[in-house]
């Protein structure tokens, strides 16, 4: 079988109407004063921007080489499809409050989607004096309770919300009621999933005027209506400039920090993904040199192989992987 090299991917940019601009900006997009919502990174349908592979999806990638794209953990767990979805969210303006599915009710009642569960984490680039965000319940309360709520228009005293900063990760299982509320960038990785259930959209309408859905139905039956879990968990030193901020059955997520070189090594157990959110770097192979600018992601397949990141000066990158 051919050998698959670290894959550079194109964005999927996406448009709503409470997108914001300083994304765009960052990213250095040349249509930077448009406001943009959503930045897709890493997903399955996206094709890749170069090399012997550009013009591909990652889910025909998977299909074609398996494990040794996605990983032997992955492949065992969700097959060859790409086990994860990395994006940049840009909130001017809130965003709906939602909730997400869990894996049993995604693969029966939604199974027609193709998606998993939804659980995802948080990493807070940037935030406005003051910025907030909803994450599940103030306290424990019923289905009924919160429909009444709803009614009278008083949802949002339910919710907890907290103040966040640049550098906050926030850990948002399946089932927690939440949302970003506007002057916030963030980073997110998650399931590979859209499967989004909104409750509450502050009486907005679409681009025809409409209303914007709501999928209540869904929602009261996966919510968990517990008070509300931690927000984030303890960040743990896993070696020198790395950190863990979050883990669990989906996904771990590290920020590594370093200048210099640093070693990203493939065992053939996982793919891993790269995404600098400050500074540049190159990952160097056997096969050739990837360049990595702020804002940028790479997928680094499963396949056993060593690497080298450089960097000439000090650089934050987001690494993510399947646990």
């Amino acid at each position: 079988m051919d050998s698959i090299p670290p894959l550079a991917l194109e964005r999927q940019l996406s448009r709503r109407l409470w997108g914001g601009t300083r994304l765009g900006a960052w990213l250095g997009l040349a249509d930077a004063a448009v406001p943009l919502a959503e930045s897709w990174q890493v997903y399955a349908d996206n094709r890749v921007a170069g090399g012997p592979y550009a013009g591909a999806t990652l889910a025909e990638l998977g299909r074609r080489f398996g494990a040794a794209l996605v990983g032997r953990r992955a492949l065992a767990r969700t097959g060859v499809r790409f086990p994860l979805l990395l994006k940049f969210i840009d909130a001017a303006a809130p965003l709906s409050i939602q909730v997400h599915p869990d894996d049993h009710y995604a693969h029966t009642v939604e199974a027609a989607s193709g998606f998993d569960g939804k659980t995802e984490a948080w990493v807070i680039l940037h935030a406005e004096p003051g910025a907030t965000v909803f994450h599940g319940l103030r306290r424990a309360t019923t289905p009924a309770a919160f429909c009444d709520a709803l009614a009278a228009g008083q949802v949002l005293p339910l919710l907890r919300e907290l103040p966040v900063h640049a550098g906050d990760v926030i850990f948002v299982p399946a089932g927690t009621l939440h949302a970003i509320n506007g002057g916030i960038v963030l980073f997110e990785v998650q399931q590979t999933s859209d499967l989004t259930y909104r409750v509450y959209d502050y009486d907005r309408r679409d681009a025809d005027g409409q209303p914007r859905a709501l999928h209540l139905t869904h929602a009261l039956a996966v919510t968990d209506w517990s008070a509300a879990p931690p927000p984030a968990q303890a960040p743990v030193v896993v070696g020198a400039g790395r950190t863990r901020l979050a883990s669990c059955a989906y996904f771990e997520l590290e920020r590594w920090q370093f200048q210099g070189r640093t070693p990203v090594t493939a065992d053939g157990e996982r793919c891993q993904i790269l995404t600098v959110i400050d500074g540049t770097a190159t990952l160097h192979g056997d096969a050739g040199a990837w360049p990595l600018a702020r804002g940028a992601s790479l997928v680094v397949p499963a396949a056993p192989a060593s690497y080298q990141l450089h960097a000439d000066a000090p650089v934050t990158l987001l690494w993510c992987a399947v646990p």
